[in-house]
């Protein structure tokens, strides 16, 4: 039963290369397609070629004989044949039986349909933490109750240098340490997956000696996923602000988390974003 198992596994990992190689034209790759081609796609020698293999080795890869594959060709294989972040994952679960190791140094972004999303929550501030718990992307409401967030730095951007070492945004939350000895057990939770990332070595470094809270707190190790409930802030200028907090993952993007704060009728909390939206609109257009 095993032996059969692992015959399918191999042999849909070889129909699957097979596809993908078949969807590309050469000049998808940078070759010329040259006169005497006479099947779409790619051949086998010129994915060999581009991954850096030999064309033996990749060939029995296709045949789904049983050879040892490892993390580094699979990455040449990501490369060589185009594939996106959905296939990435399939290829190295077909290869390996595990997910791929994760991407930590490549550039965060968000896609226009997401920025889309956040732009029209409304009254609901709204925004994408990465993995580094980075605001990545915000919305207009999410900037009137927690700052601009296109003139900060890459540190003050990210929420627990912001929490730990920023006295405006210690004074807007209510439950300040409560607040953020969830969010430190995330940040832990977040630093688990991504061991090694300098950025990630960096910050907890700074962060021990700038703050003596996360400094006496890191050392519990405690960890914790996204949470959901209510939010109280003391907003400067209209004063207390309640809403309902919820964060989820983006498919496309697992490393990408949505925080969206519903406001509650308590306080009189729509009308204070209200206003404060169409103080920041008049603001922003001159008047």
């Amino acid at each position: 039963m095993e032996r059969e198992q692992e015959s399918q596994r191999l042999q849909e990992l070889g129909d699957f290369l097979r596809t993908r190689r078949a969807r590309l034209a050469p000049e998808d790759v940078g070759l010329l397609r040259g006169s005497r081609r006479r099947v779409p796609g790619l051949r086998r020698a010129e994915v060999a070629h581009l991954a850096g293999v030999s064309v033996d080795w990749y060939t029995w890869l296709e045949q789904g004989r049983p050879i040892t594959v490892s993390t580094q060709i699979l990455e040449s294989l990501v490369q060589a044949l185009h594939l996106h972040a959905n296939e990435r994952e399939h290829l190295f679960f077909l290869a390996h039986q595990q997910p791929p190791p994760a991407r930590a140094m490549e550039l965060e972004t968000v896609s226009p349909t997401l920025q889309h999303f956040l732009d029209h929550q409304g009254f609901s501030p709204a925004f994408d933490l990465g993995r580094r718990l980075d605001v990545v992307a915000w919305n207009e409401a999410a900037r009137v109750v927690f700052g601009d967030f296109g003139q900060m730095t890459t540190f003050e951007r990210n929420s627990v240098w912001r929490l730990f070492t920023s006295p405006a945004h210690r004074q807007l939350l209510v439950d300040w340490e409560g607040h953020a000895r969830r969010v430190l057990a995330q940040f832990r939770a977040s630093c688990g997956r991504y061991p090694g990332d300098p950025r990630l070595t960096e910050l907890i470094q700074d962060l021990m000696l700038r703050s003596p809270e996360f400094r006496a707190w890191w050392s519990d190790h405690e960890v914790l996923g996204a949470t959901e409930g209510h939010k109280t802030f003391n907003h400067p200028h209209v004063g207390y602000l309640l809403f309902e907090h919820l964060t989820f993952q983006v498919v496309d993007a697992p490393d990408l988390k949505v925080n969206v704060y519903t406001p509650l009728d308590e306080a009189d909390t729509p009308a204070k974003m209200s206003r404060l939206l169409s103080e920041r609109a008049s603001v922003s257009s001159g008047f």
